[in-house]
């Protein structure tokens, strides 16, 4: 129909009240993402990388966390296939994400695409908060999706070419990629009511530090956890 075939980008489409919303729901993120996005863009200068760099791996790559780890990955040379599964492994939650709106992604025509690669922990909870009618909560989705993205772009960039014109000390600017993640080990820590998972995790990191040392133990350690997780899972389904 003509809805489907117009461009995914258009935003002649959206009425003014659709945007309002998408924008208002989209702050939160917003005042997430630029801090981070600008942290990240000034590790990458720090590391050698200009602008450009950053942009490209923001288009094509867009997952907070893994682009932190990217940035030593590029530095050190680490093969693509350590990359590409480190980078699977450390994303495939949002899989789960993309379940809960498998019937709105699906009735979103081109746009579907682009709903499951902008699919964020940040995105997911602002989705499942609309309350809206079936064509306002796409349209509010997307843009939502739409606004975040651009927030994150705008900041690595900024973030990146703000690291190499201004001569200030970047020493333990890197933290923040640590202060993330223990951010998200103790939100979760919190929700559940069991921590054996965490536990077994967290010693299953210690481990593999000792025995393969801090530029190899990431790799084997997400492949046992994740081993794990899928073990566990399979327990409770057949409990």
């Amino acid at each position: 129909d003509v809805y489907k075939r117009q461009d995914i980008l258009s935003m002649k489409r959206f009425s003014s009240t659709t945007l309002k919303t998408a924008f208002v729901k989209s702050i939160p993120i917003f005042c997430s993402y630029v801090f981070v996005s600008m942290a990240y863009g000034m590790m990458m200068a720090s590391a050698g990388f200009p602008w450009y760099d950053s942009l490209l791996v923001s288009l094509t790559v867009y997952t907070g966390a893994f682009q932190f780890v990217l940035i030593t990955f590029l530095s050190s040379g680490a093969s693509l296939i350590t990359i590409a599964l480190t980078a699977l492994l450390m994303n495939s939650r949002q899989s789960f994400y993309s379940i809960t709106f498998l019937k709105e992604f699906k009735q979103m025509g081109r746009r579907k695409l682009y709903m499951i690669h902008t699919m964020t922990d940040e995105t997911y909870a602002v989705n499942c908060t609309l309350d809206l009618p079936k064509k306002e909560k796409e349209d509010t989705m997307f843009l939502v999706a739409l606004f975040s993205r651009c927030y994150w772009i705008v900041g690595s960039v900024l973030g990146d070419i703000l690291g190499q014109i201004i001569p200030f000390d970047l020493t333990g600017l890197d933290f923040c990629m640590t202060a993330l993640f223990l951010i998200i080990f103790i939100d979760q820590w919190e929700k559940a009511e069991k921590h054996t998972l965490a536990l077994t995790g967290l010693g299953i990191g210690v481990i593999c530090l000792l025995i393969f040392g801090e530029n190899r133990f990431m790799l084997p350690a997400l492949l046992i956890v994740s081993a794990l997780l899928l073990l566990f899972q399979r327990k409770e389904n057949l409990a």
